[in-house]
């Protein structure tokens, strides 16, 4: 790996287990520089695709789990180490479904029942997107269903 500010090598400082023993996290060293940075290697989902509602195909990928994850938890208290176990339980779920093609209604589903118990704002959130509210009276049936499975 070469240093993210001289292009230099770099050595690894210390590596261990991260997200649940699903990526390994690299302590790393510039040689030149003696910059130090983290790098996280994560198993990568090849070859599973999503399909979209509209009938289109395209291959997973994890940023757009994260970006609809952080929209949904924009100014709700998580901590970063939080959020990517989040992330990682959903792509977990995702990978165990042990298919190539997985509808984005089954993604959206997998990512709302870890909402659900992680943030009930932002599982709301989610929610009003993803089922696509169009009215108050939506929201309300679903904050009626939050209180009752309490």
């Amino acid at each position: 790996m070469n240093c993210p500010l001289c292009q230099s090598k770099t050595r690894v400082i210390n590596s261990r287990t991260a997200g649940e023993e699903k990526a390994i996290k690299r302590r790393r060293e510039c040689v030149q520089c003696k910059q130090r940075f983290t790098t996280y290697e994560r198993l990568e989902l090849l070859g599973l695709e999503i399909l979209k509602r509209d009938g289109s195909r395209e291959p997973y990928l994890r940023h757009k789990i994260e970006l609809g994850l952080r929209k949904a938890l924009e100014k709700r208290p998580y901590t970063e180490q939080q959020f990517q176990k989040v992330v990682s339980a959903v792509e977990g779920d995702i990978f165990n479904l042990e298919k190539e093609l997985v509808p984005s209604e089954q993604v959206g589903q997998v990512v709302l029942s870890h909402l659900k118990s992680f943030d009930k704002v932002a599982y709301l959130r989610f929610a009003s997107v993803y089922r696509k509210f169009g009215s108050t009276k939506a929201f309300e049936r679903e904050i009626q269903k939050l209180e009752k499975s309490k």
